[in-house]
């Protein structure tokens, strides 16, 4: 059970990563001006919900294949990864379902409380959402050791975690302006780095565990 545990941790980690690599690329087409709506907002949502399941069975591999008192912190992962994925999937899935098909109608005064704008409703659902990720990513390097491949692991959900109080400020700033996006760009790095690495340190895991 320990080795398909930590497959499931393995591919999972793999889909998230790869998922969070998706939307890096997306994000950078519509900045660049590559991609226009529908189509930017539809592979927006759509990349980012691809993350959410993948995180899940990541961080609860994780925790299955913790043993002792280090398990206070990745039971705390997993219920921030969960809360993360709570507020996300509430956001995405409105956007795609109901906000951009409105849009697409020419319905668009219907949905306004619902679309995703600077300091709006589910711009604050997402906020939510992606510093529970950090603060997740904190609480699962707290339950790693120091050496081998688990000391990359932890690192790079260390970094991934100092990142979350610039999330922060791109989320809550009073004036939110395209640049303003920048200093979420280390995002795009630790958040597929940490997925890989924790995906990595399952694999090697299970190999050891009995």
């Amino acid at each position: 059970m320990t080795t398909t545990i930590g497959r499931i941790g393995y591919w999972s980690g793999l889909a998230a990563c790869a998922s969070a690599i998706a939307y890096d690329v997306v994000q950078i087409l519509q900045l660049l001006g590559l991609l226009t709506f529908p189509l930017d907002e539809v592979l927006i949502y759509g990349t980012s919900l691809c993350i959410v399941l993948p995180l899940i069975l990541m961080m609860l591999s994780l925790h299955y294949l913790t043993h002792g008192p280090r398990r206070f912190w990745t039971h705390a992962a997993v219920i921030l990864t969960t809360l993360y994925a709570v507020f996300v999937t509430a956001n995405y899935v409105v956007q795609l379902a109901t906000v951009i098909p409105a849009k697409l109608a020419g319905r668009v005064e219907a949905v306004r409380v619902l679309e995703q704008t600077p300091h709006s409703l589910f711009w604050s659902f997402d906020a939510v959402g992606y510093i529970a990720m950090g603060l997740a990513a904190l609480c699962a390097a707290l339950s790693l050791g120091k050496g081998g491949v688990e000391c990359w692991a932890r690192r790079s959900l260390i970094a991934h975690a100092l990142v979350t109080p610039l999330i922060g400020i791109v989320y809550f700033h009073p004036t939110f302006s395209p640049a303003l996006l920048l200093l979420g760009l280390p995002w795009a790095i630790t958040a597929p780095a940490f997925m890989l690495c924790v995906a990595l340190m399952l694999r090697a895991r299970s190999d050891r565990l009995p």
